[in-house]
């Protein structure tokens, strides 16, 4: 039932902290929960107040808050999202709201990890740990020391039966090392996904809205930021990094050095070094076999001299456009698999397995999950056909 005095123990000015965290003005929360600006004003005030429902959606689906923080008689203490991602030229950050939720989450999974493990990560062998590198690494012998330390040839690499597969396989790989992966449609496709470091559980966070080809390439720009122990966005026109000076510059010519130089290694495409500028059929065939994208491939040809800079930017701008026109609406899909995807059987199993033992309610299984308590089942049967 609505009412007109606030809510007991309603603090307005977490109402006003929550929205500019997220991102949000007065008009857009306003059009969200069909009032009016003068109405959210109100209640950021104090003059008035939502009902309960109101609130509800205020936390759950515009800020993606907890209900909870809304009567913390403090201002919570967070970091800004964009303060992760220093190193970028400040014009070219400009996240939106859905993704400054991402952050967030992702800063949540590290939290939710090490509680789930008494502070310690699972795998008997770190990536991060055993191999470091810095922006004076050369990047094909660190790639080198990757490939070997995951156990994956080319040759494996060419035989994977698709692009899914090898996403999944790459992922699998990383995740048995000590890097949770996760997932999750960005409703901003200018960035293909993040990462963010930490002594023991770094994390990588790739937006499902953007080709799996470009997930491939985003999981290994962001590793390769772990390796460096920094945080890390990749986006998908990296013009800005022409913007950028000093060690800020270098690590990003790094990170992009080291995912072409790992998923197609000078020899995997000796065959288009021959002479001139290969076709886009010659360009494709090479990227089909080694499960990346065209650009991965024209990057890599960038690289070793074959063609301008120029050629490059046309081509990826060309063929990014082409990705974007022949995409399908999104038909939904089976909610489970989605978020069973999403969060990945690594963090499903340790999730669950706190639950088997006691020591966490389904209530906080469903809170680390990020899901309705409904949908725990669901879920549940979802981990185990996947690992059956």
């Amino acid at each position: 039932m609505a009412t007109r005095s606030p809510i007991p123990g309603l603090n307005p000015d977490v109402l006003v902290w929550a929205r500019k965290s997220a991102g949000r003005d007065l008009n857009e929360v306003a059009k969200r929960l069909g009032k009016s600006p003068e109405d959210i004003e109100a209640w950021e005030t104090g003059a008035s107040s939502p009902t309960y429902v109101q609130l509800e959606k205020l936390a759950y689906e515009v800020y993606k808050r907890p209900v909870a923080l809304f009567f913390f008689p403090e201002l919570p203490e967070e970091e800004e999202p964009e303060h992760r991602f220093r190193t970028l030229p400040e014009v070219e950050l400009n996240l939106a709201p859905d993704t400054r939720f991402r952050i967030r989450d992702g800063l949540a999974k590290q939290l939710a990890l090490s509680d789930l493990t008494g502070g310690k990560n699972p795998a008997e062998r770190k990536v991060f740990r055993d191999l470091t590198a810095t922006v004076r690494s050369r990047p094909s012998a660190v790639a080198n020391d990757v490939r070997a330390y995951l156990g994956i040839s080319v040759e494996d690499q060419r035989n994977w039966r698709g692009v899914a597969a090898a996403l999944e396989a790459w992922r699998e790989a990383i995740e048995v090392h000590g890097v949770f992966v996760f997932k999750a449609s960005f409703v901003q496709r200018e960035i293909s996904g993040f990462c963010l470091y930490g002594d023991e559980f770094p994390i990588i966070y790739l937006n499902n809205s953007v080709a799996k080809t470009r997930q491939i390439f985003t999981l290994f720009h962001e590793l390769a930021h772990l390796l460096l122990q920094k945080d890390g966005v990749t986006k998908r026109n990296d013009s800005y990094i022409s913007q950028m000076q000093g060690e800020d510059r270098e690590v990003e010519i790094f990170c992009n050095a080291f995912a072409g130089e790992f998923l197609a290694p000078r020899d995997s495409i000796s065959t288009l070094l021959v002479s001139g500028i290969p076709s886009d059929d010659s360009v494709g065939r090479s990227a089909q076999e080694l499960k990346v994208s065209r650009e991965v491939v024209l990057r890599r040809l960038l690289d070793l001299g074959v063609i301008s800079q120029q050629y490059y930017q046309t081509k990826a701008a060309e063929w990014t456009a082409e990705y974007f026109d022949r995409q399908p609406t999104d038909s939904g899909g089976n909610y489970y698999n989605t978020q069973g995807a999403y969060l990945g059987k690594g963090f499903l199993a340790l999730a669950f397995q706190q639950l088997y033992r006691g020591l966490i309610s389904r209530a906080d299984l469903a809170d680390i999950l990020g899901v309705k308590a409904k949908s725990i089942d669901g879920l549940e049967q979802r981990l185990l056909e996947s690992t059956g």
